[in-house]
């Protein structure tokens, strides 16, 4: 795949939503823009869209069974009753034969990435699927790095290799993008969800 088989529009009918590592330890060493709180109400806000939409989601740990990290943060997990999650061993889940075997149940081609961190968890499982043939796009609002320089050095390398950055906002009205469409219902009520959360993290900073 090349970067400008990448740039056409995306929808909801072609598409599944992949969470990676979205676990206490995580959280806690996220030093890059975009701040923890804000990452989980992003994070939040596409689960939402995703099940408005019917757009798969897959979810995955890593170390949890062997004890090294804690589950998924309960605010997160709390938005997908009845779905497990894929623990790993490996930091890069594209390595792990049940995360792919999941993401191929799906049927979908174009996968949306949200991961901690940005320069590991995010860039590793994407390089290797974009290798394997899939498109992927990365939502950098609902990602973080350990250090800003490590998140933006991992951004540029996503993208050179033709991974589509966004945001989650943007992503949303992206993914139905006509307000007469069967989905603009769902859309607004989810939105009127996510702003009034949006301002109160901003307000409180």
């Amino acid at each position: 795949m090349t970067a400008t088989n990448a740039l056409g529009v995306w929808t909801s009918e072609d598409s599944a939503l992949v969470l990676v590592d979205y676990q206490k330890e995580m959280f806690e060493n996220v030093k890059s823009e975009t701040r923890p709180d804000e990452i989980e109400l992003n994070v939040r806000f596409l689960i939402r869209v995703a099940k408005a939409f019917n757009i798969p989601v897959i979810l995955s740990t890593v170390g949890v069974q062997i004890g090294v990290n804690g589950p998924t943060r309960p605010a997160i997990q709390n938005e997908l009753p009845g779905l497990d999650a894929i623990d790993r061993t490996s930091m890069d889940a594209w390595e792990s034969t049940a995360f792919r075997a999941a993401v191929n149940k799906t049927g979908k081609k174009r996968l949306i990435f949200c991961a901690l961190y940005t320069e590991i968890c995010l860039a590793f499982p994407i390089i290797d699927a974009m290798r394997d043939g899939y498109e992927a796009l990365f939502v950098v609002d609902a990602v973080g790095g350990m250090s800003q320089l490590a998140h933006r050095t991992a951004i540029e390398r996503l993208t050179a290799a033709g991974a589509v950055p966004h945001t989650s906002l943007a992503l949303v009205t992206e993914l139905f993008r006509d307000w007469a469409s069967p989905l603009a219902d769902k859309a607004r009520e989810v939105i009127k969800w996510y702003q009034p959360e949006a301002q109160k993290l901003l307000s409180a900073r």
